[in-house]
C-alpha cells in the first residue's frame, strides 16, 4: 500500500473512533481545566527524590497533545507536549480503572488529552506525573508525521506550519525567541523615550524606498492604492509635527524576488530621533545589537553557520570607496576609479556594467561593492558614504555633495540595517523626488512616487534628524543561526501547492 493509502486508512480508523466517541456523547468536551504546565513541573521537581515527590503529593492537571505513547500491559507511558514542552505521563490500569484503560489504549498519536495526578520520579530518573485519571479532550483526524522521517521537506514544513510546531521543538524555540526579540526592541526604545506609532499599511503613493510595489483597489473610494514598502515619509511627517523620537514596527510589503533572504511581506523597526546625525545611529544600533545577543543568546558571541559572530568586538566603520579600493586595487589610480577598465574587468568577474555606471565612478564602485563585496562581509561592518544618486531621501555631506550621510550594516554577508541623516531640504527633496519620478516614467519601476504633500510637510520645518531601519526578520536569523528567512517566519508565502 502507498504511503498516502496508508494515510488514509489510518485517517479513516481515527474517524470511526469519533464517529463512536459522538454516539456516547463525548467527542469534544470543554469543561476539562488544565492548572498546570510542563515546565512548570519540570522547575517544580528538580532535584527532588522519588519519596520527597510522594509525600509533597500536589494534586496538578495537565493538557496537551500524546506525541508518543509505549503500553506495558497493564501500565503505559505517554509523551505529552504542552505549549512549554513535554513531561511523561505514567498510567496503571489499577489506579485510572479498567474502563477509563482499556478507553486510553483506543487514543491514537495526536490526541489532545488531560489528565490529573501527582508528581512522580521513576526508576530511570525521569520526572513523570502518576495519573489517577484522564480525560479524551479533542480527536486528531490525521496521523501525526514522525520527528525525523515523517515532515522532513523544507518546504512542507513551511507549508503546513501547524505540523513543524506541532513535531519539532527547536522550531519553535525559534518564534519564542523571535517575540522575545520584537520585546527586546520595543523595550529598548521605549527606555529610551521613543514613542510607537502606527502609520498607514495602504499609501496612495509608493515611496520611502526603492522597491516595486503591490497594487490594490479600493472600492468605495473608487482609488488605487499600493501597499507599504516603508513607512519612512510617514513618521518624518510625524517628526515635523512635534512628535521627535518615533519607532515603527511595521509590515512591509515589496513585490520583488523571493529569496533565502527575502519575503514578500517582511517586518521593519523604523525609527527617527531629531536633533541628531546618522553616525549617532551607528552608536545606537551597534549597542541595541550587543544588548540583544546578550539577553536573548546570553553571550557575545553567535554562532552562524560556520562562522562565529562577535558581537563584543566595537563594529568596523568603513567608507564603501575605501571597501571598493581593497578589494579591487587594479581599477584605481590613486582615489580614482579609472571607468576604462570596468568592461575588461567586469568580463573577468562575469559582471556586466550598465551605461550609466560605466559613466559614473561613484555608481560603479556601488555596483562592485553591491555584488562582488558585501555578500562576502561576515562580522559586523557599517559601510558608509553611498552615492546621492541612489541615496534620494538623504542628506549630503557638507565635504562631498556627490555622497551622503548614510550607513548600511552588513553581517553574515547581508544588509541588516540602514540609516542616514535625513534630507530636510525641502527644495533638494523635491527635485531629488522629481528626478524618481522621472525614472518611474522611463520604466524604472523601484523608482519612488512623486510626493506632494511630504513636501508640503517639509515646507513646515523638519528638524535635523537621522533615522533608520532594521530588518527584524533578519535580526531573528541572525539571533537564532537560522539558514533562511523562512525559518523565521511562521508563515512564508509559498506557491500554491498542486
Amino acid at each position: 500500500m502507498t504511503q498516502d493509502g496508508s494515510s488514509n486508512r489510518l485517517s479513516a480508523e481515527r474517524r470511526k473512533k469519533l464517529q463512536a466517541a459522538r454516539r456516547a456523547g463525548a467527542a469534544y468536551p470543554n469543561s476539562f481545566q488544565r492548572t498546570d504546565l510542563a515546565a512548570d513541573l519540570r522547575r517544580r521537581g528538580e532535584g527532588k527524590s522519588a519519596e520527597r515527590l510522594k509525600n509533597d503529593a500536589i494534586n496538578l492537571s495537565v493538557a496537551g497533545r500524546i506525541m508518543n505513547t509505549r503500553i506495558m500491559g497493564r501500565a503505559a507511558f505517554v509523551q505529552l507536549r504542552d505549549m512549554s514542552g513535554d513531561i511523561q505521563l505514567y498510567i496503571r490500569q489499577e489506579t485510572v480503572g479498567e474502563e477509563q484503560y482499556r478507553d486510553f489504549k483506543r487514543w491514537d498519536n495526536g490526541d489532545i488529552v488531560g489528565a490529573q495526578g501527582a508528581l512522580t520520579r521513576m526508576k530511570s530518573g525521569e520526572l513523570s506525573v502518576r495519573v489517577n485519571s484522564m480525560r479524551h479532550l479533542v480527536k486528531c483526524l490525521r496521523p501525526v508525521p514522525e520527528k525525523y522521517h515523517g515532515l522532513s521537506d523544507i518546504e512542507e514544513r513551511h507549508r503546513h506550519r501547524y505540523l513543524d510546531l506541532m513535531v519539532n521543538p527547536p522550531v519553535r524555540d525559534v518564534f519564542v525567541r523571535r517575540s522575545k526579540i520584537v520585546s527586546g526592541l520595543r523595550h529598548f526604545f521605549d527606555n529610551l523615550g521613543f514613542l510607537e506609532v502606527e502609520t498607514p499599511m495602504m499609501h496612495a503613493l509608493a515611496s520611502g524606498a526603492a522597491a516595486k510595489p503591490f497594487k490594490t483597489h479600493h472600492n468605495a473610494l473608487d482609488m488605487a492604492l499600493h501597499l507599504r514598502i516603508a513607512p519612512e515619509l510617514h513618521l518624518k511627517r510625524l517628526v515635523v509635527g512635534g512628535l521627535e523620537k518615533v519607532y515603527e514596527l511595521n509590515r512591509s510589503f515589496r513585490n520583488e524576488g523571493v529569496s533565502a533572504r527575502h519575503n514578500p511581506e517582511f517586518t521593519m523597526l523604523e525609527f527617527y530621533q531629531a536633533y541628531s546625525r546618522y553616525y549617532e545611529l551607528m552608536d545606537l544600533i551597534e549597542g541595541l545589537l550587543r544588548q540583544l545577543s546578550r539577553q536573548i543568546c546570553h553571550s557575545d558571541k553567535l554562532p552562524y553557520g560556520e562562522h562565529e559572530i562577535n558581537m563584543g568586538k566595537p563594529f568596523a566603520r568603513q567608507s564603501m570607496g575605501q571597501t571598493v579600493r581593497q578589494h579591487h586595487p587594479e581599477l584605481f589610480a590613486g582615489d580614482e576609479l579609472v571607468l576604462q577598465k570596468l568592461p575588461r574587468y567586469g568580463d573577468s568577474l562575469k559582471m556586466k556594467f550598465s551605461e550609466e555606471e560605466l559613466r559614473d565612478p561613484l555608481l560603479a564602485q556601488f555596483a562592485l561593492f553591491e555584488k562582488t563585496i558585501a555578500p562576502h562581509i561576515i562580522q559586523p561592518t557599517f559601510i558608509t558614504d553611498y552615492p546621492k544618486s541612489v541615496s534620494p531621501l538623504a542628506r549630503s555631506r557638507c565635504d562631498r555633495p556627490d555622497l551622503v550621510e548614510r550607513f548600511e550594516l552588513f553581517v553574515c554577508g547581508y544588509e541588516l540595517a540602514n540609516g542616514f541623516s535625513e534630507l530636510n531640504d525641502p527644495q533638494e527633496q523635491k527635485k531629488r523626488l522629481l528626478e524618481q519620478q522621472r525614472a518611474r516614467e522611463r520604466g524604472d519601476e523601484e523608482s519612488m512616487h512623486y510626493d506632494a504633500d511630504y513636501i508640503r510637510a517639509l515646507e513646515y520645518g523638519l528638524p535635523p534628524t537621522a533615522g533608520a531601519g532594521i530588518g527584524v526578520d533578519r535580526l531573528t536569523m541572525l539571533l537564532c543561526n537560522a539558514p533562511s528567512i523562512r525559518d523565521v517566519i511562521l508563515f512564508p508565502l509559498l506557491r500554491l501547492a498542486d
